[in-house]
């Protein structure tokens, strides 16, 4: 179970900055070729979630979590990261 748990928050830590970055890249390169007002707003949002939640967020949640399991759990030595 320790194994399973270690392996999602690696997934959230590594895989959240590469989703977001890619969405946020992908928004900032396509928003020159788009000429409706609404979609660049809609561009815009979409770079700004994914740097929040895939750049910023995702990382500190996992830093926090592997706190808690460390340190407060009880137990939680088996679920060192």
């Amino acid at each position: 179970m320790a194994d399973t748990i270690r392996n999602v928050f690696s997934v959230i830590q590594f895989g959240g900055p590469l989703i977001g970055g890619v969405l946020a890249l992908g928004a900032t390169v396509s928003m020159p070729i788009i000429r409706r007002s609404d979609m660049k707003k809609e561009l815009k949002e979409m770079r700004t979630q994914g740097i929040i939640w895939g750049i910023i967020v995702a990382p500190l949640a996992t830093v926090i979590i592997q706190f808690i399991m460390n340190n407060v759990v009880a137990g939680g030595t088996s679920c060192a990261f």
